[in-house]
């Protein structure tokens, strides 16, 4: 019997796309309990301080309200006792703030009550009506200041070889003597997530040592572990609860402190408790890209060969907790140079803390090292991308290793045909359309291959239809149908008869989505529980038949009602006669955890991304007139939903490139920014068709699968691509982000 067509590859839609789009799928904020009740969060008005009193008789006599919680009154969570283990930071627990535990106030909006009610409504018009008196202190939020204040991080002074630390290969600054040299500055921004579902939980205590959680998080079992800790609990006592998730670019990679407000009230009110942040508090609660400050001194020889680079960063974070990200990494190992040495600091500053943003740090920093290389390319009078293939590396500089696999070349030369890269002038400013300046640039990005640890459940059921579970989330790439197409290929089943759960800390272990990590993780362990479940029904059905008994686990074939074996189609085993040869009635297989890092080889995905730009020079006007996007990522489970990633990714840098930018008014310490009318995102008119190309080649070491990641590299080199093609265009060179009319006319 011939096996179904390979599902591996395909551009199949979306598992769950007609639950999305009709309505049907039911995220954090939609579950509706009996009980239910509503908290709303009041922020600090000031960003340093203590609170010298706060009233909150009013919101307690207003009807509905079930309780007003802050740290005058709120129960002591048993996490927040100080251990004595960490006494630098002893106002967090794993790195969060601990609400409502002290009257001390560490940035502008930070919340310092949590009013609950039976009705939103209610709550909101209560927390209205509490008021705080603060003793104020003067405080700093001015990265131009911190910058001057940076500080090596706790983590590259305990560990010399953390990515964080400083990096030397040959001599450090060696650019200062190089035969043509070019030292610049750039800054990025603090950017905010703001994805479509604002931050949101319901918090239930089902019993005193129970606890469910239905939370926006990109992973159930970190939130299980995180909240466990803080309430002293088992682990299995809490359940999380995040089977839809309305996009996340890290802002629920953290815990955070609304949802311990979240669990504080329903403790107390002895009801469930949801709350949703506003899209204000989205601003100052749930973190953001860190506003960044870097330097790169480089030097090449006359012909093209890179002979140092210095990046030097320096990051913004909280005054409670050290955020640190790889904004230098790229650098370390993207181009062959004798002598490389990377310094990356951070700054304290009376703000929240920052968290990772899509393609963390390694974005920010390809900002800076792609916008230097084009410099480069520009003094030396050489096609940006020949300077890059001059200084292409077959081997990973940094580690001393061979990559596991690198297909970037094709990347550029795919890429450099589909934008028509041919059309680009060396000298800027030489092409035009009527009254529009032509640029074209590119960029190129790099993110690790990561693979975790995970498990997944594998169930044949009476039907003939396979379950599979895993406690993953989808926050929108479509691991749910990648998932659903590796089971299928892996099982010879059409994806119809594959039913995928996900977003439950009651399945199989799975690590938290982000990092671009997750097919690489997931996807082998839902490959071998299927080959187990092969195997397994194999066995059972080879006690009663030799064929079956002599059989290989590739030989089974799963057909309408039964099983049989490829060559083989007289032989059969029918589902229910093996389902009754067991206990419940359905055949059970949990794959091995499996985190195991080939260390031979140096692993990465790689993307580049050309941009043609058109720029008004009377007004100063940047339109993205196209965009191409081609990425080395290994196998591609699905092209469509890959493709949707890569054109996500490009989006989310013309943003960065142009539009999005956090203003704080340091006066106060206060965002101005804290709405989608002023913190701009790009829309349809800023978003050209993005064409994407993939190599799909699989990489034979970092899987089974041959899969790399694309989340990250999908926005890594976008923002530096406009930012060159800008420059190309015009021959003014934006090193401050985004580049608004105001620094081009």
């Amino acid at each position: 019997m011939k096996e179904p067509n390979k599902q591996i590859g395909a551009g199949m839609n979306r598992v769950d796309g007609r639950l999305k789009v009709t309505g049907a799928a039911t995220y954090s904020a939609e579950y509706q309990l009996p009980g239910m009740s509503y908290g709303v969060l009041v922020g600090s008005t000031i960003a340093k301080g203590r609170i010298k009193s706060i009233d909150t008789r009013a919101a307690e006599r207003a009807p509905g309200v079930l309780a007003v919680i802050s740290h005058v009154n709120s129960p002591k969570v048993p996490g927040f006792v100080p251990t004595g283990k960490d006494p630098s930071q002893p106002q967090t627990v794993g790195g969060r703030l601990k609400v409502f535990n002290d009257d001390k106030v560490r940035f502008n909006d930070q919340p310092i009550a949590v009013v609950v009610a039976d009705t939103l409504e209610r709550a909101r018009f209560a927390a209205r009506l509490v008021k705080a008196q603060y003793d104020q202190e003067k405080h700093e939020t001015s990265m131009e200041v911190g910058v001057k204040q940076g500080f090596v991080p706790t983590q590259a002074k305990k560990n010399p070889k953390s990515g964080v630390a400083d990096y030397v290969r040959g001599t450090a600054d060696a650019y200062k003597t190089g035969a043509v040299k070019l030292e610049s500055e750039y800054v990025i921004p603090t950017e905010v997530h703001h994805p479509m579902e604002l931050q949101s939980i319901t918090a239930h205590w089902e019993a005193p040592d129970r606890l469910t959680l239905y939370d926006k998080t990109q992973g159930t079992l970190a939130t299980r572990r995180d909240f466990a800790k803080e309430w002293g609990l088992p682990e299995e006592n809490v359940k999380v609860i995040a089977t839809f998730v309305g996009g996340a670019f890290g802002n629920a990679l953290h815990s955070w402190p609304h949802e311990s407000a979240a669990i504080i009230a329903a403790r107390i009110v002895n009801r469930p408790v949801k709350l949703v942040l506003t899209r204000e508090q989205m601003t100052t609660m749930v973190g953001y890209r860190p506003h960044t400050w870097q330097k790169i001194g480089m030097s090449a020889t006359r012909d093209g060969k890179i002979t140092a680079i210095t990046h030097e960063a320096t990051g913004q974070t909280s005054s409670y907790e050290e955020f640190t990200e790889s904004t230098v990494q790229q650098t370390r190992m993207m181009y062959t140079a004798p002598n490389v040495n990377t310094r990356y600091r951070i700054a304290a500053l009376d703000v929240s803390t920052p968290i990772w943003m899509r393609g963390p740090g390694e974005a920010t920093g390809a900002f800076a090292l792609e916008s230097a290389m084009d410099e480069m390319a520009h003094l030396l009078n050489i096609d940006p991308m020949e300077f890059r293939l001059r200084n292409y590396t077959d081997k990973d500089p940094e580690k001393n290793l061979p990559w596991s696999s690198k297909f970037l070349k094709e990347c550029y030369q795919a890429g450099a045909e589909r934008i028509g890269w041919n059309k680009r002038q060396l000298k800027p400013g030489s092409l035009r359309d009527g009254e529009w300046l032509i640029g074209y640039g590119m960029g190129v990005g790099t993110f690790g291959a990561h693979r975790g640890s995970s498990k997944a459940n594998v169930r044949l059921l009476p039907n003939g239809t396979v379950l599979l579970q895993s406690a993953v989330t989808d926050i929108g790439p479509g691991t749910g149908t990648a998932m659903t197409q590796i089971a299928a290929d892996t099982l010879g089943l059409s994806p119809d008869k594959i039913r995928f759960e996900w977003g439950n800390s009651q399945f199989a272990q799975a690590p938290t989505q982000g990092g671009s990590a997750i097919v690489n993780t997931v996807g082998p362990a839902v490959q071998e529980a299927c080959l187990a479940l092969k195997e397994k029904l194999r066995t059972m059905a080879g006690a009663s038949n030799g064929a079956f008994a002599a059989a290989k686990t590739q030989d089974v074939v799963f057909a309408d009602g039964y099983l049989t074996l490829n060559g083989n189609p007289t032989a059969r085993a029918t589902y229910a006669d093996l389902l009754r040869q067991t206990d419940n009635g359905f055949v059970t297989v949990e794959s091995k955890p499996d985190g195991e890092h080939n260390k031979n080889y140096s692993m990465y995905s790689y993307s580049v991304h050309f941009a043609e730009v058109r720029v008004n020079p009377l007004t100063g006007e940047v339109r993205v007139s196209k965009l191409v996007s081609c990425a080395d990522a290994g196998t591609i489970v699905n092209e469509k939903t890959a493709g949707n990633q890569m054109k996500g990714g490009a989006v989310g840098g013309i943003g960065m490139a142009l539009m999005e930018a956090a203003v704080i008014d340091d006066r106060f310490g206060r965002y101005v920014t804290k709405d989608l009318a002023e913190y701009h995102v790009p829309v349809h008119a800023d978003a050209p068709a993005v064409d994407v190309f993939f190599v799909n080649q699989p990489d034979p070491h970092v899987n089974a699968l041959g899969t790399k990641g694309i989340g990250e590299i999908a926005i890594i080199g976008v923002a530096p691509a406009i930012a060159n093609a800008v420059f190309n265009a015009t021959g003014k060179r934006i090193r401050e982000l985004p580049i608004t009319p105001d620094k081009l006319i």
